[in-house]
């Protein structure tokens, strides 16, 4: 197996996490919770593959990966009551997968030789469409569109740091931790401590 192989599972086992807690917040069926755990798990990593027109979307030539994400939404199923804040452990639980999505994502377009935009496009892509599938399903404001939220900004910043890395021909395995441990500090700092990006305010017009 190769280390984006393990990205590519690792994302899809925590953003499955992720989408089942809010499957649980909003009270729905086994069923349910399956939809909504593959959907987030693999809706990132589908965009990259389109786009990149990849031979096969990873997940239809590694079935696996829905099977994981499914055995997933089950054990969340039968436990989602145990956790004291739901909501929390959502936000920590996609802040992991978006790190590792993100690192991912920027790996298989730096593998297949993109350009150094696309590389950072496919991080932040496959870093942020999952959740925000998610969200939009759940009928909820997508983190990626939250006021001021370091979210797609933290992706950027990770695939970039990746991008910064792979030129100075570090070990793959060097440019990915960079990646995700940059792109994760940045997310837990927004949501720790409140880090944010200035927002737009509207001002009154001239007389």
């Amino acid at each position: 197996m190769t280390l984006l192989a393990v990205l590519d599972y690792a994302s899809v086992i925590v953003f499955a996490i992720s989408g089942a807690l809010a499957a649980s917040r909003a009270q729905l069926d086994l069923v349910g919770f399956a939809f909504l755990a593959c959907l987030t798990a693999v809706g990132g990593g589908t965009l990259r593959d389109v786009l990149l027109n990849r031979d096969a979307v990873f997940w239809i030539a590694e079935p696996s990966y829905i099977l994981i994400a499914c055995l997933v939404a089950a054990g969340v199923f039968f436990t989602a009551h145990r956790f004291e804040n739901r909501m929390t452990a959502l936000m920590w639980a996609d802040a992991v997968a978006l790190s590792v999505a993100v690192s991912a994502g920027s790996g298989v377009a730096l593998k297949l030789g993109q350009p150094p935009v696309i590389v950072a496009l496919m991080g932040v892509a496959t870093g942020c469409f999952g959740g925000l599938m998610r969200d939009v399903v759940c009928n909820e404001v997508p983190l990626v569109l939250k006021q001021g939220e370091l979210y797609a900004s933290a992706a950027l910043l990770g695939a970039m740091a990746l991008l910064g890395a792979s030129y100075f021909d570090f070990p793959p395995v060097f440019e990915f931790a960079l990646c995700g441990a940059l792109t994760f500090t940045l997310r837990a700092g927004s949501l720790i401590w409140g880090w944010s990006l200035p927002v737009y305010k509207s001002r009154p017009p001239r007389s």
